[in-house]
């Protein structure tokens, strides 16, 4: 198992705090954003399971253009100027309605209806 870097370790501190997600697919036209929360982010591997219930304008966006970026913040981890750290994440989006990644998140979080599952490109420290 690898070691994971300071900027790694600092990103999954952040998603210890609760607040908002933003999920914006760039290249839609126009632009789709959505939001969740912290809480229900997992962290698996190099990818992102967050559970979709609504996310249609995403989930059309990324039939035509899979890149998304999403945004992840707390003002309870130092960042690079002080109290308060901020993270984009650059990835590719697909959504799945079966399998074990989606039951496993299903049992989590019944209402959902898909698993987004974002492969991650990059993560880059903002704040």
């Amino acid at each position: 198992m690898r070691r994971r870097s300071h900027h790694e370790r600092k990103f999954l501190a952040v998603l210890k705090h609760e607040g908002p997600v933003t999920i914006v697919s760039p290249y839609a036209q126009p632009a789709a954003v959505v939001n969740t929360w912290m809480s229900y982010v997992s962290v698996v591997g190099n990818e992102l399971h967050i559970p979709a219930a609504g996310m249609h304008s995403v989930e059309e966006a990324a039939k035509t253009d899979d890149r998304v970026t999403v945004t992840f913040g707390s003002k309870e981890v130092e960042g690079t100027v002080g109290p308060g750290a901020g993270f984009h994440v650059h990835g590719r989006a697909r959504f799945e309605s079966s399998g074990p990644a989606f039951d496993e998140k299903k049992k989590q979080f019944p209402w959902l209806t898909r698993l987004l599952v974002v492969t991650i490109d990059d993560i880059q420290q903002k704040i």
